[in-house]
């Protein structure tokens, strides 16, 4: 069997992340005002919330309900993991995994406000 050739795709980044919600209020709230995310517009109007260039997308009435099993498991880079979850208790966040040190860096875990749960990690 061949090496696949590398240089006809290539991968970018993650574009979008879409997550199941069952109060897109409580959710919108959360993701803009406890996370601090920035509204993505799509032409002019609301389309998800901002991590970088990725879109956060939240679907009521998608195919799947909020899990504390992550499906597939979405992992944010931020600067400082420890830092974060100080944080994110303080804003009375559910820390569902606590940091934990990797031969990497740190990871550790949330739920947002519709069950969902996020993973974080930073190299410090």
């Amino acid at each position: 069997m061949t090496e696949p050739n590398r240089d006809k795709i290539k991968f970018l980044g993650v574009k979008a992340v879409a997550l199941p919600v069952t109060d897109s209020a409580r959710a919108e709230n959360f993701y803009s005002k406890v996370l601090g995310l920035s509204a993505a517009n799509h032409p002019g109007e609301p389309y998800g919330f901002l991590l970088g260039e990725t879109i956060l997308l939240l679907k009521p009435d998608w195919y799947a309900e909020p899990s504390t099993e992550p499906s597939p498991r979405i992992t944010l880079q931020v600067e400082d993991a420890r830092g974060l979850e100080t944080t994110l208790k303080e804003r009375g966040v559910v820390i569902a995994d606590k940091v934990e040190a990797t031969k990497t860096g740190f990871v550790a875990s949330f739920l947002d406000s519709e069950g969902n749960k996020l993973w974080f990690c930073s190299y410090n």
